[in-house]
């Protein structure tokens, strides 16, 4: 600003103008001194330190975020200097008495300078008016005692710098502020989600499967990734193994809404709990257990069955097996079949295999009853029994009906030895084309279907099916439908070019 532009120097300071140049600064002086720390005002600053050189600032243009530095040179202690400052839309001139504290000069009182060599240090914020400001270095001329009348003869130097609209960018790396499980934790849950918040927004394109990973040493673990708010989620496709170490990492690849990419690949670990079995306590199934097939009253199969594992009956004798050909044992106790790997039972065969067969058939019925008897369900009428396309946890399940299993199949989560009981009031239907999934390790020799309907239980063609089913009635097997189990009925069991493998 040109000094004929600076005689015409008001003399009252707009209010509002005031109070953003002043915000955060105290008073400190008699005269009219105003502490600013938001915003930029005038100053003039009084001191013998100061040289007859421009003021000096740290760069020439400024936005939000930036940091205002204005230093003064130094020379001559025995000659006063002042500092003035002009804002944009202003022509009001202000003093300074100590770095970042200002006052609007009256006309009549000069405050003296208090201060170091830096007159002001202030990040810019929206409070702060656009456009150019320039900065005085004043020295009074003889005879001269208000800077008002004649500032041509005070100025000794100028700078000038501009505040323009522009907000600064964003070149901070983000960062990894928390885990769930944290690194190095133990006891961690087979059915945790692992997740991992950021200190600022990321780019949801940049937060993936490929750059959000789980592996089991050197393998990785197959799951899948989202990103919500803050927080990446890795939720694993099946429960953790227990007693197991696992690693996570967010590489390099994972950038904030900046493009800003995280300094270093972020890697934690953690362990899981020891193993737990989770459901009810495991049917006892005694020396019926030593079956794949068990009946009272007959097995009876068409088309070609291959079956692995014992199969019996009683108390009806060997003609009540059909579909077989058998072929007696020497020892007349047991017989084969090219359908049966492994071997055929009945009442009537050599002792000890009817008293052994006796047993076996009082063991199936223990183990029914004891599934029936089972108390306090975890899950009751559940999708009043539609478990079509269900994910099932362990635990006891009871209907007062039937069930019903359709072409959606239904999928069975959990660990090793975790523990599904299902009570079923009726018959068990599942329908043509359906799949039983184990999931997370589970096994099908800790699924125990336990029917007590009038029929009994009925898997249609190309089924695959999974657990012991303990029956009261008939369990019947349609064309091509498969057993991952046992089946162990009170009356029957039909099948009809089946695959039944032991559990």
């Amino acid at each position: 600003m040109k000094a004929k532009k600076i005689i015409k120097i008001k003399r009252r300071l707009d209010s509002e103008q005031l109070q953003t140049l002043n915000k955060g600064n105290k008073m400190k002086t008699k005269h009219i001194c105003v502490f600013i720390v938001l915003a930029l005002t005038a100053l003039i600053i009084c001191n013998p330190l100061f040289a007859s050189d421009n003021p000096i600032v740290s760069k020439t243009n400024y936005i939000d975020g930036d940091i205002i530095s204005v230093t003064l040179p130094s020379k001559d202690l025995n000659k006063q200097r002042f500092v003035g400052i002009i804002i944009p839309g202003s022509e009001e001139l202000f003093l300074i008495t100590d770095l970042n504290i200002f006052s609007l000069f009256d006309g009549q009182n000069l405050l003296s300078w208090l201060g170091q060599d830096k007159a002001i240090e202030l990040e810019v914020t929206s409070d702060f008016p656009r456009g150019e400001y320039t900065v005085y270095l004043l020295q009074p001329p003889e005879g001269v005692v208000n800077p008002l009348e004649q500032i041509e003869l005070w100025e000794l130097g100028s700078t000038s710098f501009n505040i323009d609209a522009g907000i600064k960018p964003d070149t901070t790396a983000p960062t990894v502020m928390l885990t769930v499980p944290a690194d190095a934790a133990t006891g961690v849950l087979t059915n945790s989600k692992i997740t991992a918040t950021f200190s600022e927004a990321m780019d949801p394109a940049t937060i993936s499967t490929a750059t959000f990973t789980l592996m089991d040493g050197v393998t990785p673990v197959s799951g899948t990734v989202a990103y919500v708010g803050l927080v990446a989620t890795f939720t694993p496709t099946s429960y953790l193994a227990a007693s197991t170490t696992y690693t996570a990492k967010i590489t390099t690849a994972a950038e904030d809404l900046a493009g800003n990419a995280l300094a270093s690949d972020y890697v934690w670990s953690f362990t899981t709990v020891t193993a737990v079995a989770l459901g009810p306590v495991p049917v006892d199934l005694g020396t019926a257990g030593n079956f794949v097939l068990l009946t009272k009253s007959g097995i009876t199969t068409t088309g070609t069955t291959h079956i692995t594992g014992d199969i019996g009956t009683s108390p009806i004798d060997s003609t009540g097996i059909t579909g077989f050909g058998l072929i007696l044992d020497g020892s007349n106790q047991f017989a084969t079949s090219a359908l049966v790997t492994g071997n055929v039972y009945a009442a009537d065969y050599a002792v000890p295999t009817p008293a052994n067969m006796t047993t076996a058939i009082s063991d199936m019925e223990t183990a029914y009853t004891d599934a029936a008897g089972r108390t306090t369900p975890d899950f009751t009428e559940l999708g009043a029994g539609d478990i079509s396309g269900m994910n099932l946890v362990p635990g006891l399940y009871k209907w007062g009906t039937g069930v019903l299993i359709d072409l959606n199949g239904v999928t069975l989560t959990g660990g090793v030895d975790d523990v599904w009981i299902f009570q079923i009031a009726d018959d068990l239907t599942v329908q043509n084309g359906a799949i039983v999934t184990l999931a997370g390790g589970a096994q099908a020799k800790n699924v125990f279907w336990q029917v007590s309907g009038g029929t009994g239980v009925a898997l249609g063609t190309t089924v695959q099916f999974q657990g012991i089913i303990l029956a009261t009635k008939a369990i019947t097997m349609k064309t091509s439908s498969t057993l991952n189990g046992r089946a162990l009925a009170q009356t029957n069991v039909t099948l009809d070019a089946n695959t039944i493998t032991e559990p």
